[in-house]
């Protein structure tokens, strides 16, 4: 499927920090790691979101993106019930669970309310959980983007989300933050490649430090963060 410079204008907006999904209030964990000592600079920083590229969020949303993806395409309407279903069980924690379905309720109601398409529709149809990835998928294909700039977008999209949030927490400047955007292009290729070339046949994690702080971080006394 080719896709058009008017989607992927569309893409940019979509995965732009203005899109108001709120998506600068959650720190996936983070936020506790920076309490904890975990992460402390941007050496840190850098390893811990290769951690979520390669091990976490990061392998499975780009997963979950992909196949609903193609099941909406396809018109597979079970088999994107089923991806709907198991993104949104995945997450470890209650608030990596609100992250990314909060973040998806609001990135597909915004998208309908202004670029509707009857394909958006399909979600509410079956009765399916939205999640961030998923709402990506569907839309991305309903509005005739190829996968390759979809997930690879989408994933550096989560990085600088992430790297902004750090830039706060930490702190580090402003040049830091985007030493470790720069530094974690090859994951996010990488990332993005295993999706699309499907090697996985179904996604899994393995960032037990993130979920316990996500957990920890329900409790924790001062935040900024949702997550």
């Amino acid at each position: 499927m080719p896709t058009t410079v008017e989607a992927l204008l569309r893409l940019q907006s979509w995965l732009s920090p203005a899109f108001p999904i709120g998506a600068f209030s959650y720190s996936h964990g983070l936020e506790t790691a920076v309490d904890r000592g975990h992460v402390r600079d941007a050496s840190d920083l850098r390893v811990w979101l290769e951690g979520v590229l390669r091990f976490g969020a990061g392998r499975t949303d780009a997963w979950f993106l992909v196949e609903a993806r193609q099941a909406a395409v396809d018109g597979d309407d079970a088999r994107l019930f089923d991806v709907a279903e198991l993104a949104s069980a995945l997450p470890g924690a209650a608030e990596l669970s609100l992250e990314t379905r909060a973040q998806g309720a609001a990135f597909l109601g915004t998208v309908r309310a202004v670029w509707p398409d009857p394909g958006l529709g399909k979600l509410e149809a079956l009765r399916a959980p939205v999640t961030l990835p998923v709402a990506v998928g569907v839309t991305g294909g309903a509005h005739g983007l190829a996968p390759d700039p979809l997930v690879a977008l989408y994933l550096n999209a989560f990085v600088a989300n992430l790297v902004s949030a750090g830039v706060r927490l930490i702190p580090l400047g402003q040049t830091d933050g985007q030493r470790v955007v720069a530094a974690l292009e090859p994951v996010v290729v990488e990332a993005a490649n295993r999706a699309l070339g499907r090697e996985d046949t179904t996604p899994g994690s393995a960032t037990p430090m993130i979920d316990i702080c996500a957990m920890r971080h329900e409790t924790q006394y001062t935040r900024l963060f949702r997550s």
